[in-house]
């Protein structure tokens, strides 16, 4: 029969796990509504709905106030439990993770800005086409970042970085066009400088995206991956899991 030591320790551990997975879940939930956020500000952009550009606008707090709750939470944590190994990797993990969550919100609401001045202004002339297409590159980079989160999915994780890099040439491809529209009709820029404001924050996210991956990269394997570029990147994602914790 398990001492009262014992089992007050299993209590214990129990309470600290249950914990653990509070605030993973809270990260994927945050993660759902921004993924959300930059759809409904894509959707928004092209069919010049100010009514869900507003929206999402509106529930900008929200994901601020997600970012501030999880966060405090993984103070606490640390403060309390003194988590080490793979445990302390799960909430500097999400406490990283959830910075560039807000980050992703805050370019939605830059997007949904930009399509309110359209609905005013009269749409833009151009650039509607690579913003939808870049949009739908960097909202699944998203998606697939958390999912690689979700299941501690390196491999997946890694793709998603490989991603940002298409992103980065579908932004300068999207710019040049843009800027020659520009020269070639004086009359648009106004409206098309809104286009490009909206390309550069979908650039944004797709770079948002890709920390996100490179910390699941270092929650799963207690790899520091930035800054190494993609090959060593790759190098380490191949490598045997580590010892036993």
């Amino acid at each position: 029969m398990p001492s009262d030591k014992e089992l007050f320790n299993q209590h214990i551990s129990q309470q600290f796990n249950d914990e653990l997975e509070e605030i993973r879940t809270q990260l994927l939930e945050m993660g759902g509504l921004v993924e959300k956020q930059i759809n409904d500000a894509i959707v928004a952009l092209i069919e010049g709905d100010a009514k869900l550009a507003q929206q999402v606008r509106d529930k900008d707090d929200a994901i601020n106030q997600m970012e501030l709750d999880i966060d405090q939470e993984c103070l606490r944590i640390l403060a309390r439990r003194q988590p080490a190994a793979s445990d302390l990797r799960l909430v500097v993990s999400i406490s990283k993770i959830i910075v560039d969550l807000e980050r992703i919100g805050d370019e939605a609401s830059k997007i949904a800005k930009r399509a309110l001045d359209l609905v005013e202004e009269g749409q833009a002339p151009r650039g509607y086409v690579e913003c939808r297409h870049i949009g739908h590159h960097v909202r699944r980079m998203v998606q697939e970042a958390l999912d690689a989160f979700a299941r501690m999915d390196t491999e997946q994780a890694f793709s998603v970085a490989r991603e940002d890099k298409a992103v980065d040439q579908e932004y300068k491809t999207a710019m040049r066009e843009m800027v020659t529209f520009m020269m070639e009709d004086p009359r648009s820029i106004g409206r098309v400088l809104n286009i490009l404001w909206v390309l550069r924050s979908l650039e944004r996210v797709g770079d948002h995206a890709r920390n996100v991956a490179e910390h699941v990269i270092y929650l799963v394997k207690g790899t520091d991956v930035r800054h190494i570029g993609l090959k060593r990147m790759e190098a380490e994602v191949k490598k045997d899991s580590a010892a036993d914790e």
